[in-house]
């Protein structure tokens, strides 16, 4: 979800500027050499705007993911079969609204106001991870959103934890500990189905994988040749690993769990290949991969007007808490 976030902005207008001063170029020398130490920068340390810039929006955009990300399973969780399913959906569904939580505040050290950042997402200005503008519509895109979707996230987000920026690569732990449980939920809920279930419900599974791969490989982002900001967001140790390798790690580890489950990744060109000790995979349709990120894809509209509606029905209750605060500011005072 992350790469999506530095990757599908553009090239950034707001490039570092010439260095002024002989101070600003010292400030600049001690932050590259903290850098390269595999130091953490802190809120209050000096860094460069762009820096700044780079994190405020692959942060809001990682928080956006989240809140957005929560659509498509809350779809499912007044109709899960099991009383089990539905409290595992629920558990995971809450999971991810307190994973924004943690990814704004972390952004907010950085000056911005979560005010400022939703209204981005609400106006369309801030995006989100393009996978959840897909439709989920079986209850096996639950399960395959789990085992593809939020096994993507892992091999995304794991190497956050040693992001440069001290308050983002500590909320990725408790995250990706998180994270890890939605995979393996999701990937029970499958073999329980494929093992268990009937011949429709494996047919289900298998047509839940079949739209749900390709894009859940293009969610490492565009290959890195077409990355515009990767290089300076991998010299700063925002980003540590490329789009390319994340993606080959991923479908090599997926193709073998695919085995376990007994279903089909819909690349017929996918094989291991025994030089390079990878899989080969097929040409990913990056025309759609931009047509959803422009907002053209099937759910789109639907995710931000529901995000829209859910913020502006809620705002009798951040009024009604702001009200509660300052009656009760008084009293803290006179303790």
């Amino acid at each position: 979800m992350y790469t999506q976030a530095m990757d599908t902005a553009g090239k950034d207008e707001s490039k570092p500027k010439a260095v002024r001063s002989a101070e600003e170029m010292a400030l600049e020398q001690k932050f590259d050499a903290r850098i390269d130490a595999g130091d953490f920068i802190e809120p209050k340390d000096w860094m460069p705007d762009h820096y700044r810039k780079t994190l405020v929006r692959q942060i809001s955009q990682h928080a956006h993911s989240e809140i957005v990300g929560m659509l498509p399973e809350g779809n499912w969780a007044t109709r899960a079969p099991t009383l089990k399913r539905k409290a595992i959906l629920l558990a995971k569904i809450q999971d991810e609204g307190g994973h924004g939580l943690y990814l704004y505040s972390a952004a907010e050290t950085l000056g911005t106001s979560r005010d400022q950042m939703l209204e981005a997402l609400h106006t369309g200005k801030a995006k989100y991870s393009s996978i959840f503008n897909y439709p989920t519509l079986t209850w096996a895109d639950v399960g395959v959103i789990g085992w593809l979707v939020d096994g993507a996230a892992i091999m995304n987000q794991v190497p956050i934890c040693r992001c440069s920026y001290g308050p983002y690569a500590r909320a990725m732990i408790r995250i990706c500990r998180e994270e890890s449980f939605h995979q393996r939920q999701g990937f029970d809920s499958l073999l329980v189905m494929m093992e268990k279930g009937t011949q429709a419900q494996r047919d289900m599974v298998q047509d839940a994988v079949n739209r749900w791969w390709w894009p859940s490989i293009m969610m490492f982002g565009p290959p890195d040749d077409q990355s515009p900001n990767s290089a300076q967001s991998m010299r700063w140790g925002i980003k540590r690993v490329s789009n390319d390798e994340l993606r080959q790690r991923f479908i090599d580890a997926t193709a073998e769990q695919a085995q376990v489950l007994g279903v089909r990744l819909p690349d017929p060109e996918l094989k291991w290949n025994e030089q390079r000790q990878h899989y080969d995979f097929g040409a990913i349709d990056w025309s759609e991969f931009w047509r959803v990120i422009a907002g053209h894809g099937p759910c789109n509209r639907e995710r931000l007007a529901a995000r829209v509606k859910a913020w502006e029905e809620g705002a009798w209750v951040r009024e009604a808490a702001l009200a509660y605060a300052r009656q009760q500011e008084p009293q803290a005072q006179a303790a």
